[in-house]
């Protein structure tokens, strides 16, 4: 039987078992809509309000704060659109170079609206800084959106430190949180972030569903016109058998997150220790603060595009930079823009591992490019 081995867990997860006996009853018998008044409906709404308290603890937000959206693109978008349109004056909204393009598309949206967008550099590990901020912020900025962690090379910011610079010039901070949120520690207080983007599918939970954290009397458009689901701020009748699939999957990761965080960081440790001994030369992407598993490889004279096909042809998942670039053949932006020659770049790839990853799916990846690159 040919070998699997599942190294892309930055792109989607496999959903968690609980979460999946969770969403069955909604799909089946308890189908009823949460907006209706009669009693059918009530199994629907009060699975709806549990699911958003449940969601709100688990980054320290109040229920009334969680928006449910269809995914981090969608709360992406909502958050940087919505924030723009709020403002008659078309104030300045302020990104990072290393953004997902659920933020940079929406960014050059707004732009060709006549609402301005200036861009942060990063350094050499993928990192914003505060004083780079600080250079680029001036009184007109509306919005400051940076990513807590990014999804190509891993790298964790120092938000609460960005947020406070926002903060001081009356500009609202949103983060695309999307590969953090049930991985790291977060509490929306702490980090005195005013937006948070979150999709399910990126810790277990169902795709398709997602959440956008919004602090009370932040400005925001609505999303979308229609019903008065979601306050009125996003109609449409909710997913209610998602919904409770993300819920169920997040408590469980953050429950669950030190045992997590240890068994990931022992397979990165032993993936970086074992290709070092083989003997191939390679070079690590990020920073050293970074989302435990998410490992971007260089490998000098090597194309990264034929390392994923000929890894996939060993029954081994990995990807070249950002998943929802897989189609592309382009150096990946954020490669460029850490400075990464090259050479480098086109030899990149990214492993992500899991919590289901095992010892023997490392010694799989290891073994297989020590056959393809000797």
């Amino acid at each position: 039987m040919k070998q699997f081995v599942y190294a892309d867990n930055a792109a989607t997860t496999q959903l968690d078992t609980d979460a999946f006996e969770a969403m069955k009853p909604f799909f089946l018998g308890e189908y009823g809509n949460a907006s209706q008044p009669y009693s059918f409906a009530r199994t629907a709404k009060k699975a709806l309000k549990e699911s958003r308290e449940t969601i709100a603890r688990c980054i320290g937000a109040t229920p009334e704060e969680i928006f449910f959206t269809s995914g981090g693109t969608e709360s992406n978008n909502w958050a940087v659109k919505g924030s723009a349109f709020s403002d008659s004056n078309k104030r300045v909204t302020i990104t990072s170079s290393i953004e997902h393009h659920a933020i940079l598309r929406p960014c050059a949206d707004i732009e060709r609206m006549g609402y301005p967008v200036s861009y942060l550099p990063v350094d050499i590990n993928g990192v914003v800084t505060a004083k780079t901020l600080s250079e680029y912020i001036r009184e007109n900025t509306r919005l400051v959106s940076v990513m807590m962690a990014n999804n190509e090379i891993g790298s964790i910011q120092d938000i609460s430190a960005l947020a406070s610079v926002a903060h001081s010039y009356g500009a609202t901070f949103h983060t695309d949180a999307v590969q953090a949120v049930g991985h790291i520690e977060i509490d929306v207080n702490a980090l005195s972030v005013d937006m948070l983007s979150a999709s399910a599918h990126k810790f277990n939970g169902p795709k398709g569903v997602g959440f956008l954290y919004v602090r009370k009397d932040t400005a925001l458009a609505p999303y979308a016109s229609g019903g008065v689901q979601e306050g009125g701020m996003r109609a449409g009748t909710e997913n209610i058998a998602s919904i409770v699939g993300m819920a169920v999957a997040l408590e469980k990761n953050i429950n669950k997150m030190d045992k997590i965080t240890a068994h990931i960081e022992m397979l990165e440790s032993m993936l970086l220790q074992r290709l070092s001994e083989s003997n191939i030369p390679f070079s690590r992407n990020g920073s050293e603060k970074h989302i435990p598993g998410n490992i971007s490889l260089s490998f000098p004279g090597y194309d990264g595009e034929a390392l994923l096909h000929r890894l996939d042809l060993m029954g081994i998942c990995v990807s070249t930079g950002s998943a929802c670039d897989s189609k592309e053949t382009k150096v990946s932006h954020v490669l460029r823009a850490i400075g990464l020659n090259s050479d480098l770049a086109k030899g990149t790839i990214r492993l992500s591992l899991g919590k289901s990853n095992t010892e023997q799916d490392i010694d799989a990846i290891v073994d297989a490019l020590k056959r393809i690159m000797k």
